[in-house]
């Protein structure tokens, strides 16, 4: 499977936790990079077929479907089994609602790793090793398989473990301590709000954020605009850079265009400011030199016919 073919598959995001460690603070709600943990996480697989959301409704990013394990809070297996039961996809994305840097590349690698291996579910592993059930993708078949094992074998799934369901099932593990980072207490958060900001982070983290506030889902080379808001700033005027990004955004959108009608604009306008720079340039090297200053040394010839005959 390449990254460019399409992916058939529904996702299930259990978000319905007592977040104890948190002190009880409404945990998918607590904002990270200015954006709440659930929605950092639904942006991730937004291209599901069908997300489903275990917990009590509220606001998201985008629209989703709600379901609710009963009775409500009796566990990560009970919530699983409702999510499912809202799905139809051969594979399922099940995720946790508190994983700050979870990507779309990283659910891609996942399903990846289902599609072309031969094992019932692919999750992430943390830096020390420690399997993240709620970070994986499953055949859907499997989970409901081992749901329906255990329901029989314990007369519901109330209070069970998630190990008790992944026991039964054959796992590939994919090492990443990034994506698999999940936030259990206020110094997780406090960590992945501080490495958000770190310099080789803070503008993808930046422009990820501004996508998902405006509702837009377009990946654009940010070189290239970064390149043209210096030439308006160099070649025209510093507050030409802002107003000059902001028109090639309105452009490509008039043009109804994606990414390469924004590397179009971009230049166009480019040119325009590098044209700009250039006037600019010649004016200067064509201007006269200024008159002296008052009290200057005369030089040369003029020094000579100004001084009076010795003698």
């Amino acid at each position: 499977m390449t990254s460019n073919e399409s992916v058939v598959y529904d996702a299930v995001v259990l978000a319905g936790g007592g977040a104890r460690r948190l002190g009880g603070a409404d945990k998918p709600g607590v904002l990270v990079g200015g954006r709440a943990l659930l929605d950092r996480v639904l942006g991730a697989c937004v291209d599901a077929r069908a997300t489903v959301v275990v917990a009590e409704h509220r606001p998201t990013a985008r629209p989703v479907r709600w379901a609710r394990e009963d009775p409500p809070g009796a566990g990560p297996v009970a919530a699983l089994d409702a999510g499912l039961r809202h799905t139809a996809a051969d594979d399922v994305l099940v995720l946790s609602a508190d994983l700050p840097f979870l990507t779309a590349d990283t659910v891609r690698r996942l399903l990846t790793a289902l599609r072309t291996g031969t094992g019932e579910g692919v999750l992430l592993t943390d830096g020390d090793g420690h399997e993240q059930p709620l970070v994986a993708a499953y055949r859907t078949a499997a989970l409901r398989r081992e749901l329906a094992v255990l329901t029989a074998d314990r007369g519901g799934l109330a209070g069970l473990p998630l190990r008790r369901l992944t026991a039964g099932l054959e796992l590939t593990h994919v090492p990443d301590p990034v994506a698999s980072f999940d936030c259990d207490t206020w110094d997780d958060i406090a960590s992945a709000r501080a490495r958000i900001r770190e310099h080789g982070h803070v503008l993808d983290e930046w422009i990820s954020a501004v996508k998902d506030e405006l509702g837009i889902d377009l990946d654009v080379d940010t070189g290239v605009l970064l390149d043209l808001a210096r030439d308006a700033a160099h070649g025209v005027a510093r507050p030409a850079a802002p107003l000059t990004t902001f028109l090639v955004g309105y452009a490509a959108a008039q043009a109804q265009g994606g990414p390469e009608a924004v590397a179009e604009a971009a230049r166009k306008a480019a040119a325009l400011a590098l044209r700009w720079a250039q006037e600019a340039e010649q004016d200067r090297a064509a201007e006269p030199a200024g008159p002296e200053p008052a009290g200057a040394e005369p030089t040369g010839s003029e020094s000579n016919r100004s001084r009076p005959d010795a003698g």
